[in-house]
């Protein structure tokens, strides 16, 4: 189970670094974002740095959001990192619509997440997690304060 609202800003930073990356037409950019998403799957939320400004930040000041499976944003983590680093992929090998176009992709749909909730990576896991049989964690069944891993 993790804070809700954690995923939302790591999202955010996504989806602005993304945008970012276009308006400034500046690869690199895409490529950090890719290897940030790759970090944090990896190594888990301590190296998210996102994840760090949400939970020694702005968690603290807030207080504790609701929880939710975190299987469902990591899954979305995880095309997202597929993607920034095709996207980076692409504009390093001169394809430079394709890999804007991953990358404008990622953007909005992060950003779309980050602003609504609904998070398009999220429920796609959620459908293949269904057809599977694979039950979604209750977030009423969670321990209180303190069960907020990623």
């Amino acid at each position: 189970m993790i804070d809700a609202r954690a995923p939302r800003v790591n999202q955010a930073f996504v989806g602005l670094v993304c945008l970012l990356a276009f308006l400034l037409q500046a690869p690199v950019l895409v490529a950090i974002v890719a290897l940030q998403l790759a970090v944090g799957l990896i190594f888990g939320r301590r190296y998210c740095l996102p994840c760090v400004f949400y939970f020694e930040v702005l968690q603290p000041r807030l207080g504790e959001g609701p929880l939710e499976d975190a299987r469902p944003p990591r899954f979305a983590n995880i095309v997202g990192c597929v993607f920034t680093a095709a996207a980076t992929l692409a504009l390093l090998a001169g394809v430079e619509t394709l890999g804007w176009a991953l990358a404008l992709l990622v953007a909005a749909l992060a950003l779309l997440a980050a602003s609504t909730g609904f998070c398009v990576g999220c429920e796609i896991y959620t459908w293949f997690a269904r057809r599977r049989g694979i039950p979604l964690r209750d977030p009423s069944s969670a321990p209180p304060a303190g069960g907020t891993t990623a």
